[in-house]
């Protein structure tokens, strides 16, 4: 029976990096469902669609083809058959993917395809929705939560790694209007599932939280 456990949080929470820790330690196939949206929104911004052409957007679900590959140990996405590991990071698609996440036809798209990559595997699994929408019934479920301000520090340093420029006030106001977003959405909001457990590492290292999050899990593994 396929063990599940949902990792939910704002942007910028540490979710992409202890979810692939954990993964790892622990022998779980780590899905990253936010790239999905990026690749949709990717391929929009190819398209040249703005978010006003929602409709052009919606159509794309049914041309495009995205896949999740593991090469050298490392998650890698295809659009089309092309890496866009690295382009779907851009502040291009920062900017956007948000708004794309949002379409109710791409949520319900997206979550069909994330249930699809997780069947019948042991899956560590982070979004905005996982534990209250994509997987409800999920055996763990964490939410991972930092200050916005902090989350904005860790953001631009992943981006001075990639060589990506931008400015702390950019990525600031970037995070708070995707929070605001993300929590206020009509479609799959962003919340604490009731029986989630709340993770704040605003003050915790890399290796702390993902401590944490491992001896919760192991110790719900252990019940079942």
């Amino acid at each position: 029976m396929a063990f599940i456990v949902a990792i939910d949080g704002p942007a910028g929470s540490g979710k992409g990096t202890i979810t692939k820790l954990v993964g790892e330690k622990l022998g779980l196939v780590n899905i990253d469902t936010g790239a999905t949206y990026r690749c949709v929104t990717l391929a929009a911004l190819q398209k040249g669609y703005t978010l006003e052409q929602e409709e052009k957007i919606v159509e794309l679900l049914n041309e495009i083809q995205i896949e999740l590959k593991k090469e050298n140990g490392k998650e890698k996405f295809y659009l089309n058959h092309i890496d866009v590991t690295d382009e779907i990071r851009t502040p291009k698609v920062n900017a956007m993917v948000s708004q794309v996440s949002h379409i109710p036809q791409v949520r319900d798209n997206m979550a069909n395809f994330q249930r699809k990559m997780a069947e019948g595997k042991d899956v560590i699994m982070e979004g905005r929705d996982i534990g209250t929408n994509v997987f409800p019934n999920a055996d763990v479920k964490i939410y991972l939560d930092a200050t916005p301000e902090e989350r904005a520090k860790r953001r631009i340093l992943q981006n001075q790694e990639k060589g990506i420029e931008s400015t702390y006030e950019e990525i600031l106001e970037n995070i708070k209007f995707r929070d605001h977003n993300d929590k206020t959405s009509s479609v799959a909001p962003l919340k604490q599932a009731e029986d989630a457990i709340y993770v704040d590492s605003s003050h915790l290292t890399i290796e702390e939280v993902t401590d944490k999050i491992i001896k919760i899990i192991q110790e719900r593994r252990e019940k079942k």
